[in-house]
């Protein structure tokens, strides 16, 4: 009997925003992970970006939706939340959200 394909499909992972900080590259026997609206990324293949030291390494560990839709670096917003942002903020995240889709695999969601 034939499987299903979604019974082949990976686990996805559960982390909290406190876990997820595990994750920015800090540690090299463990992956890069970015989230966006909620959804973790493996940004691992993009270590030379979002690694150590990397233009984007503020990202790595977080969910950093409000500073992709703003296209900020700014720590202050580096954050999930996306009170308050503008209709063309929102179109540029779902832009970000596109091209991470196409790059990367979901290996989870935040949770809280």
């Amino acid at each position: 009997m034939p499987t299903h394909p979604l019974s082949l499909s990976k686990v996805k992972m559960e982390l909290t925003a406190d876990e997820l900080k595990a994750y920015d590259g800090s540690d090299p026997s463990k992956p890069i992970y970015v989230a966006i609206k909620g959804r973790i990324f493996d940004v691992s293949a993009g270590n030379s970006f979002y690694g150590p030291g990397g233009p984007y390494c503020m990202f790595a560990g977080k969910d950093s939706s409000r500073a992709l839709a703003k296209m900020s670096k700014n720590e202050e917003d580096v954050s999930p939340s996306l009170d308050g942002l503008s209709e063309k903020e929102m179109a540029v995240l779902n832009d970000w959200e596109t091209k991470f889709e196409a790059k990367y695999s979901i290996v989870g969601n935040v949770i809280s």
